[in-house]
């Protein structure tokens, strides 16, 4: 998996989000250190003093694959007032869009005005949620507003199923379920059958009243993956309200989150343990429901669900490179 790391250069408020977590141990976790989990809809960062979380705040994506490089600086910069820079031992960063030493680069120039000095390492995103699952072999599934497998076995192979963007790939993620709902509005409308309860919904949340102009609102430069990705609540309370195309979009999306699992796993030549997360993947239960269902018919029973946010993976991934 691509990782970049800067070594320390020559240059030279806290809103608690996930609760403060124990002091740790003094060694490579003494110090400053400031973990990143930067998302397609947002940046999550938290300050650790010594290993004790003292700042933790959010703030919008910072992920030059989702946002502009201007609005990626503008929010990094929001969430450093927040949780403090200045003298900061390291800055270990997990993003989405992470494929080459380029794109890891690239984030780590845009961290790096907020903490001279500072070791900073950038990762993929998955990296952090295996981790903050409290395992060090396995493979981590995101379901969020994309989709990607991650996986390490014991022998250090690393391996990845997924996370082509959404243009290619990210089934199962909140993108693709909002798309799927789009393009299940306008298949009734071509079929010319009425507004059934989701695409009612749909219509509603994007204001307007009539499934034509979702075609124009889908490829509008004033829509995107992250409007696009929000719309997946619709199905998620289409699916709990008895709707039967939402729920069969829920266990599709949970099929091909499994597909990914699997893949992963086959390639590491491990049975598990399968972490999901995401911010669909932590809180959909029909969703959880079919990844586990699909997993246990490809004999894959070791699945946890993630119970506390992937940025607090951090802390072990800096014990484990040390």
């Amino acid at each position: 998996m691509t990782n970049t790391q800067l070594p320390p250069s020559s240059a030279a408020a806290n809103s608690p989000e996930g609760g403060m977590r124990p002091a740790a141990a003094p060694g490579p976790l003494a110090g400053t250190i400031i973990g990143l989990d930067i998302g397609g809809t947002k940046t999550h960062g938290v300050r650790f003093e010594d290993g004790a979380t003292v700042a933790d705040a959010s703030a919008g994506s910072s992920n030059v694959q989702n946002v502009s490089r201007e609005a990626a600086a503008v929010n990094l910069a929001e969430l450093f007032a927040k949780i403090g820079g200045g003298q900061v031992s390291q800055v270990y960063a997990g993003a989405g869009g992470i494929d080459t030493d380029d794109d890891a680069a690239a984030l780590a120039a845009l961290i790096e005005p907020h903490v001279p000095g500072a070791r900073i390492r950038v990762v993929h995103d998955s990296r952090l949620l295996l981790a903050a699952g409290r395992v060090s072999t396995g493979v981590a599934v995101i379901a969020g507003t994309g989709s990607a497998a991650w996986g390490k076995n014991a022998a250090g192979d690393e391996a990845r199923a997924g996370g082509w963007g959404y243009l290619l790939g990210d089934e199962g993620s909140g993108y693709w379920l909002g798309r799927e709902a789009v393009r299940h509005s306008l298949r009734r409308m071509n079929q010319g059958l009425p507004a059934d309860q989701l695409t009612e919904a749909l219509l509603e949340s994007c204001g307007v009243d009539d499934p034509n102009w979702l075609i124009a609102m889908f490829h509008s430069p004033d829509t995107g993956r992250r409007f696009w990705a929000q719309q997946a609540r619709l199905v998620v309370e289409g699916a709990a309200a008895g709707h039967a195309v939402s729920q069969q979009l829920l266990d599709q999306a949970g099929n091909d989150l499994a597909a990914l699992a699997a893949q992963a796993l086959r390639k590491l030549g491990i049975d598990g343990p399968v972490i999901l997360g995401g911010g669909l993947g932590m809180n959909v239960a029909a969703l959880q429901d079919a990844f586990r269902k699909y997993l246990a018919a490809a004999g894959i029973t070791d699945v946890r669900v993630l119970d506390q946010e992937p940025v607090f993976g951090v802390l072990q991934l800096v014990a484990e490179d040390d």
